[in-house]
């Protein structure tokens, strides 16, 4: 993992946030800590089905 692109990343997120904050508007992003682990959860079970490389192209199954 590329910690430069990690960091930006954060940056990144932090400055959008900021804005959204400072513009009063609801972010674009679960507003609890259980909504942001529902998509930690979401991205590490992504990440374990790409490391078992286990699964269908859905794509190909509906012939797109």
């Amino acid at each position: 993992m590329n910690a430069t692109l990690v960091g930006l990343a954060t940056l990144t997120g932090l400055v959008t946030g900021l804005v959204f904050g400072f513009l009063e508007v609801p972010i674009p992003a679960p507003p609890s800590l259980a909504g942001v682990m529902g998509i930690v959860g979401i991205f590490l079970g992504y990440r374990i089905m790409d490391y078992f490389d286990y699964g269908i192209n859905l794509l190909d199954v509906l012939g797109i």
